[in-house]
């Protein structure tokens, strides 16, 4: 380790002990939260000016930040599964109705597919509005290697159907699913949970006793779980602050400048969808300046740490702590939004990138029968996609194989992937959480107390 790495490492060790001094002030959540993303930027930034972009000092420091970073993120991702498991779990046993429970799923899901359907539109229209296309673009050395990639995995997302993907829901080895080892094991671990949930009633009147002992064990393990997740959300303004200053120190200007109307593009189209969110909160009955201040943190940590499914443990205590939403609807909006209707990377991306890559085959994207084509393909392959990094390329992958499309032209946007997965990433968990809140109030079970309390330090996240 160099003399640089050390004193950058002191640098950015201060700066976490700026954040700790700020916590013990009793600083509230969102003020440490955008503290964390000011410090992070600047922080990432000082770097690049000190140093040069690729400096080995650069990647020797991010390899240090990375622990911090991405170790926070892995903590999240450890805790998905439980939380999932538990909170549906204890839900239906509240529930005691699977007519409810149909009801929830439907217009959860129903939303989460909705939304996305408007969220292609829209990538469309700006699209347009931008002359977006490929032809001209040069390819450098990573984009053919990227190229090369995405051909390679051609044939997998080729091999995707609806009922392929439905078969991928059922959960022929919990076990195997609870380690996350498929694209689709979040949802099969929530159809698992239902099922348990559902068995578990079926005894309530028969065997009272054991139900009695097993709900109380679901009781504890909620208590526990929820705890846990509690202690990995405080550390969320650590994790910001290392995930954003290593995006900021390796990010290219140059490229971002090579592809600026692409960036621009995608980032209106991104904005106008969270405009939409909105919209259906404030019609919804929703303060929406409020509704924005407390959905803030959840919407920075996905922006910072590009994945969804990173996401669902803050995702869900934001809808029941910050919103009012109950526990069981969270939690079903927050693990399907991570894997389907996902509105910024099955939505947005390949609606866009299809429009951009059609006129190289001589297609004309703006007429009806591409646009209608593309928008029922995009609503199919938007179910099932995977909530962490390269979900957005899987979705596009499979758009532009089933319009028979050149998918290698996707491999010309690698440079500036990760500024606009960002920005995805964050659309994506504003939709989950749209989709739950909406859900919890046509069934008017919203409790509106809770979204009116102002929460001045980590309440939010007591347990």
């Amino acid at each position: 380790m160099t003399l640089s790495v050390i004193l950058n490492l002191l640098i950015a060790s201060a700066l976490l002990g700026a954040l700790y001094w700020m916590q013990q002030q009793h600083w509230s959540f969102t003020k440490r939260v955008f503290s964390a993303l000011g410090l992070g930027i600047v922080l990432g930034a000082g770097f690049q000016l000190a140093y040069g972009l690729g400096s080995p000092t650069i990647k020797e420091t991010n390899l240090w930040l990375d622990v911090i970073g991405s170790g926070y993120v892995k903590l999240l991702q450890m805790v998905v599964i439980p939380l999932i498991m538990v909170s549906i779990i204890s839900a239906i046993l509240k529930l005691r109705d699977v007519s409810s429970l149909g009801k929830i799923s439907t217009l959860t899901i129903g939303t989460l597919l909705i939304t996305t359907v408007i969220a292609a539109c829209i990538g469309l229209l700006m699209a347009n509005a931008f002359h977006l296309t490929t032809i001209g673009l040069q390819s450098s050395t990573a984009e053919l290697a990227r190229a090369q990639y995405l051909e390679g995995n051609l044939a997998s997302a080729k091999a995707v159907s609806i009922p392929s993907m439905l078969l991928s829901f059922i959960p022929e080895n919990p076990f195997l699913d609870m380690t996350g080892a498929r694209k689709t094991s979040t949802i099969a671990v929530v159809i698992f949970s239902i099922l348990i949930g559902i068995s578990a009633t079926g005894i309530a009147e028969k065997k009272p006793e054991i139900f009695a002992s097993f709900a109380h064990f679901i009781e504890v393990a909620q208590t526990i779980v929820m705890r846990l997740v509690t202690v990995i959300l405080r550390l969320t303004p650590f994790g910001i602050l290392a995930l954003i200053a290593q995006v900021v120190a390796k990010s290219n200007a140059s490229d971002i400048l090579n592809l600026f109307n692409f960036v621009v593009a995608s980032y209106s189209a991104i904005l106008i969808m969270f405009g939409v969110h909105l919209a259906m909160i404030g019609l919804a009955g929703f303060n929406i300046p409020r509704y924005l201040k407390k959905v803030a943190p959840v919407l920075i940590f996905a922006f910072t740490s590009r994945t969804s499914a990173g996401a669902i443990p803050m995702n869900v205590a934001t809808q029941t702590k910050q919103l009012g939403t109950p526990e069981g609807i969270a939690n079903f909006a927050a693990s399907f939004g991570a894997t389907i209707g996902q509105n910024g990377c099955a939505g947005i991306y390949p609606a866009m990138l299809a429009f951009m890559i059609a006129p190289t085959v001589g297609i004309d994207p703006t007429s009806f029968s591409f646009i209608a084509s593309l928008i029922s393909i995009i609503a199919i392959a938007s179910i099932g996609v995977a909530g962490v990094g390269g979900g957005a390329t899987f979705a596009a992958l499979i758009v532009l194989s089933t319009l028979d499309l050149p998918v290698a032209l996707a491999g010309l946007l690698i440079s500036i992937e990760p500024l606009i997965d960002m920005g995805r990433t964050a659309l994506n968990v504003s939709g989950a959480i749209t989709a739950g809140t909406v859900t919890s109030r046509i069934l008017g079970t919203t409790d509106k107390s809770v979204f009116e309390q102002d929460q001045k330090d980590d309440s939010a996240l007591e347990v």
